[in-house]
């Protein structure tokens, strides 16, 4: 009983201690928000010296220029050319055009085409114009295309577009342009400049003044993966969408660090897809919807690490199967299993793929403890031994069979007919995946159904 007491308090204690480290990780989080979205302006006195607030340009209102501008390299060395130009830009009024653009043979043949975006005075060249802004950015990204799907009965091929193979990464075309300029007069200090904003903040004497041209930032996490167009050699030009829109500093912000994440992730290996989740994430959800979003996750998270905590141990002291499902066990280790050739098949993001790989190995797991699976080696070739079960193990078992016969009476006909009907009528990339696509189909309502049947009859045994 001491032990018990013991190694009750020392779980309690672990659970206290997760509890502590995560609210303090959510109110470091607000606190960085905070940092992130408030930004402290020039105070009044410093203002009025003049020398320690940096004042916007915008504040003079001057006749301004936007110049879109397209080149083989992210400097003007290789030739430009311009694709769209606002002759009087109004920071303040949101458009959205669309034009086509012409694809030079260097982009066509799998090369890449980049952006030069310049705000610049009215009537002035921007390469000539001291007060301009720009930023560059790529028009074009490297993904490999969707592998080609084909009727598995008649043998008719789903027609592509493009002669590459589909095992190597090809160019794709980027079709939005989605572009911010911010419009508030915000005058910053000097001596504490946000590092983020930085880089995008140009400065220049005027008199006594300090000022900064405007803050324009190119938004590339609006580049959706279902935007993207795959450039082949026969086609000369392609859309473009170009929508421009005023946005706060504190979005800005905001903006730029979710930005340098995806970023970073993309520098550890993270797929243009893998990425396109994490955009997806930001770019669909309201800012305000998205802070909720953070906190119901956050707590969702932890309370998945209390019940994975709870569950695994839960599984180490069990003993006996008296009551509880052996076939319903196997049957979520194989569901779980399948999903997961089913989500590497259609080659998903690893922040869904990793996931489900430690839940699927979390599930055999647990099918080594209901069946009381033992494994030994005799030399390089393994054995497996299996528990014996007591009379009480039996008589479930005896109801896990019973629940399983009348089951297949039903589910089993629907899967054969439905895995039928998917042969005939719907394309897949190989017989593989038709396969994985059934079995997932199949066995997902199969397995909840059961599991909710055979909970039933083992109730009444008790």
């Amino acid at each position: 009983p001491w032990d018990g007491r013991r190694k009750q308090s020392s779980m309690t204690s672990f659970t206290t201690l997760v509890v502590g480290v995560f609210v303090v990780y959510v109110l470091h989080t607000c606190w960085v928000m905070y940092g992130i979205v408030y930004t402290k302006p020039c105070q009044r006195p410093r203002r009025d010296a003049g020398g320690g607030c940096i004042s916007p340009y915008l504040a003079e209102k001057p006749r301004l220029q936007l110049s879109i501008y397209t080149s083989v390299k992210p400097n003007a060395n290789g030739g430009h050319s311009l694709v769209f130009k606002v002759d009087d830009f109004d920071v303040h009024s949101r458009f959205e055009r669309t034009v086509n653009v012409s694809l030079p043979k260097k982009t066509r043949n799998n090369g890449t085409l980049y952006t030069m975006v310049f705000v610049h005075q009215a009537g002035v060249s921007p390469w000539q114009d001291s007060r301009q802004v720009h930023h560059v950015a790529q028009l074009t990204t490297y993904m490999l295309p969707k592998p080609p799907e084909v009727s598995l009965i008649s043998g008719e091929e789903e027609k592509r577009v493009g002669d590459r193979a589909s095992d190597k990464p090809v160019s794709h075309w980027r079709s939005r342009l989605t572009l911010n300029v911010v419009s508030e007069d915000f005058t910053f200090d000097r001596e504490a400049l946000p590092s983020d904003v930085h880089r995008y903040l140009r400065v220049f004497q005027n008199g006594k003044k300090m000022m900064y041209l405007p803050l324009l930032f190119i938004d590339e996490l609006s580049n959706r993966v279902k935007d993207l167009m795959e450039i082949n050699s026969s086609t000369t030009e392609l859309p473009l969408t170009i929508s421009y829109d005023t946005i706060s500093l504190g979005k800005l912000r905001f903006w730029i660090h979710m930005q340098d994440a995806v970023y970073s992730l993309q520098q550890f290996g993270f797929t243009e897809k893998d990425a396109d989740e994490i955009k997806g994430i930001f770019v669909d959800t309201n800012l305000y919807f998205l802070a909720l979003t953070f906190f119901v996750a956050a707590f969702h998270l932890l309370f998945d690490f209390l019940a994975f905590k709870n569950d695994i141990s839960f599984w180490k002291k069990k003993k006996s199967m008296v009551g509880m499902s052996s076939k319903a066990v196997l049957w979520r280790c194989f569901s779980t299993i399948v999903i997961f050739l089913y989500l590497l098949d259609e080659q998903t993001s690893l922040l869904v793929l990793i996931p489900a790989g430690i839940g699927s190995v979390i599930e055999v797991w647990k099918v080594k403890k209901a069946f009381k699976i033992q494994m030994l080696w005799n030399g390089m070739k393994p054995s497996f031994l299996f528990g014996k079960l007591d009379e009480s193990e039996k008589r479930t078992e005896e109801y896990d069979t019973q629940a399983m016969k009348y089951l297949s009476y039903l589910l089993y006909p629907l899967c054969i007919g439905g895995a039928a009907y998917a042969l005939i009528y719907v394309k897949y990339k190989s017989w593989y995946s038709w396969l994985i696509n059934s079995f997932v189909n199949g066995k997902l309502r199969p397995q909840k159904t059961m599991a909710h049947c055979l909970a039933y009859l083992c109730s009444l045994q008790t």
